[in-house]
């Protein structure tokens, strides 16, 4: 199993979650973060550390999140690697409570 980012952070990608990351699995793109399946461990520490509630267990997701796993795996080939925490967006806070935010997610890197 493992642990994926949802629609909640496109848009905001507070970095809070990174800091937390013991392997360093979290990939950035241009306004939102995803999780590499292949480097999660599990560990959950970075559910708690997301201010947006936009990570999800695998088998916890919503069913109208569910294709953000395969989201997340073909991003995270994508996108470079983040090891620090950075400063939000400074409209991060306003699109927080928004929904139905995934046509605004910027695929390129």
């Amino acid at each position: 199993m493992t642990y994926v980012v949802t629609e909640s952070c496109i848009k905001c990608k507070y970095t809070d979650c990174v800091e937390v990351c013991p392997v360093d699995c979290f990939r950035e793109g241009p306004n939102m973060l995803v999780i590499d399946p292949d480097e999660c461990i599990d560990c959950t520490l970075c559910v708690a550390e997301c201010p947006v509630d936009a990570i999800f267990a695998e088998d916890e997701l919503p069913p109208e999140q569910r294709h953000f796993t395969a989201l997340n795996a073909d991003l995270a080939k994508a996108w470079p690697s983040i090891v620090e925490q950075k400063e939000a967006p400074a409209d991060a806070d306003e699109w927080a409570k928004v929904k139905d935010k995934e046509q605004l997610l910027e695929r390129e890197a």
